[in-house]
C-alpha cells in the first residue's frame, strides 16, 4: 500500500475518497439517528468501497443488499446489521443468503412462500411498491408501469402479515425535497397504514438526499420520529447516495486536445467504463465552477461516439499532461466500472482524516484477464 501526502505523485486516473468529506456526512446521518431514533443502513449497490468502511461503521448501523455478494461483504466487512433483499433469490444461493443476514426481505408473496421454510429462524420482511416515486427517469422509477419491484394490493399482502415482521419501501430518487417526501409518506400511510401498524420495522429505503445542504434535518427528524411512534415501529433509512455525497473525485489527465468545431479535450478516463450512470441518465459530470474564458468539451478515451464528460469552462487553456478533477464521482461508478475497451481502470485512494493519501487499490492486466475467460 502506497502512502504519500499528495496526488501528485499518484498516476491517474483514480477514484480520491476524502474521509473528512465523508465524515461530514457520517455526522449528519448520526444527527438523525439521535434526534429520530432512525437506524441507517449502508446501500451497497451504490458504495461498496470496504476500505472506508472502518470510518461509516462508526456512524451507520449496518448494510443493505441486492445481491448474494452483497450480503457477503455486508456481513464480512461491515459491522452492525445486515439485511438482505434481492428482487429474486435463486435456489442455490437463498441457504448462503441466509447464513450471512439479520433479516431477509422478499420481492414478492411468491419469493417468500417459495423459502418460507428455509427462512422461518430469520426475521423477514416483504418490500411493498406503493405505486408513487420521485424519479424523474422511467428506467430508474420502481413505480414504472407494470414494475416488477413489489407487491401492490393491500388485500394480497394481508393475507401473509402474521408470518413477517416488517415492510421495506423505496419509492425515493435523489429527493432533497422535505415536502415531497412527507407528502408520499402520508400517501403510503392512507394506503398500508393498517397492515404498517402490525409491524415491527419499516425500512423506508434509500434515494432521501438528506445529507444535502441547506436539508432540514430537524423537521424531517420530527418527521420519522412522529411516523415511528404512530405505528411502534423501528425505522430504517437506506441512504447510498446520501452517505457519499461529495466525497469522492475522479481524478484523471488530458492525453489530447483537438478542435472540430469546439475544443476537445481527450482523457485517461470513460464513461462508459468508469462513470456509467452519465451515459444511461444522459447527464453530465460536474466540476468546480469556473468562469473562465476556455470552453472544452471534456471526452473519455474509448471507441464510444458519445463517450464525454461535459462541457466545462477553465481559466487556461488545457494541454496534454494537465490535471482535471471530477467532483462527486463516488455514487454508483466503483460498483458499475467495467473493462470496456480495456480501458485502464481507476485505482482507489483515499484521504485520511490526517490529510495522508493511501492508494487502497490499484488495477492491472491481469485484473483484465481475469474478468473474461
Amino acid at each position: 500500500m502506497l502512502k504519500t501526502s499528495n496526488t501528485v505523485s499518484l498516476k491517474t486516473p483514480y477514484y480520491l475518497i476524502d474521509k473528512a468529506k465523508l465524515l461530514k456526512n457520517m455526522e449528519k446521518i448520526a444527527y438523525v439517528r439521535e434526534h429520530s431514533g432512525a437506524k441507517s443502513l449502508l446501500a451497497l449497490k451504490c458504495f461498496a468501497t470496504w476500505s472506508v468502511f472502518d470510518l461509516m461503521s462508526e456512524y451507520m448501523d449496518g448494510t443493505t443488499s441486492s445481491s448474494l455478494y452483497e450480503v457477503k461483504l455486508g456481513h464480512d466487512k461491515f459491522p452492525g446489521e445486515t439485511h438482505a433483499y434481492s428482487v429474486a433469490y435463486d435456489d442455490h444461493e437463498i441457504d448462503e443468503v441466509l447464513n450471512n443476514c439479520d433479516k431477509i426481505i422478499f420481492n414478492t408473496i411468491n419469493q417468500f412462500q417459495r423459502f418460507e421454510e428455509q427462512s422461518r429462524n430469520k426475521k423477514r420482511g416483504l418490500r411493498v411498491n406503493p405505486g408513487i416515486s420521485t424519479s424523474e427517469f422511467i428506467i430508474a422509477d420502481p413505480a414504472r408501469p407494470f414494475s416488477r419491484l413489489g407487491e401492490w394490493d393491500p388485500e394480497r399482502i394481508a393475507k401473509v402479515v402474521d408470518q413477517i415482521s416488517g415492510f421495506m419501501f423505496h419509492n425515493n430518487c435523489e429527493n432533497g425535497d422535505l415536502e415531497r417526501f412527507s407528502g408520499m409518506l402520508d400517501q403510503i400511510e392512507a394506503k398500508f397504514g393498517h397492515l404498517i401498524e402490525k409491524m415491527e420495522w419499516i425500512s423506508l429505503g434509500g434515494g432521501i438526499h438528506f445529507t444535502g445542504d441547506d436539508y432540514p434535518l430537524d423537521a424531517f427528524c420530527a418527521r420519522l420520529k412522529a411516523f415511528s411512534n404512530k405505528y411502534g415501529v423501528q425505522v430504517y433509512l437506506e441512504p447510498g447516495e446520501a452517505s457519499i455525497t461529495k466525497s469522492t473525485t475522479l481524478e484523471v489527465t488530458v492525453l489530447d486536445t483537438l478542435h472540430n468545431g469546439k475544443d476537445l479535450a481527450i482523457v485517461d478516463s470513460s464513461i462508459e467504463a468508469h462513470m456509467l450512470d452519465l451515459l444511461i441518465y444522459r447527464e453530465s459530470a460536474r466540476m468546480s465552477p469556473c468562469d473562465g474564458p476556455f470552453t472544452y468539451q471534456i471526452c473519455g478515451k474509448s471507441c464510444l461516439a458519445g463517450d464525454i464528460f461535459g462541457e466545462f469552462n477553465f481559466d487556461h487553456e488545457l494541454k496534454a499532461g494537465d490535471r482535471i478533477s471530477i467532483e462527486d464521482a463516488g455514487g454508483y461508478t466503483m460498483v458499475k466500472k467495467n473493462w470496456f475497451n480495456g480501458v485502464k481502470m481507476p485505482s482507489i485512494a483515499v484521504k485520511q482524516l490526517d490529510g495522508s493519501i493511501e492508494l487502497v487499490r490499484e488495477f492491472g492486466y491481469q485484473d483484465f484477464v481475469d474478468n473474461l475467460s
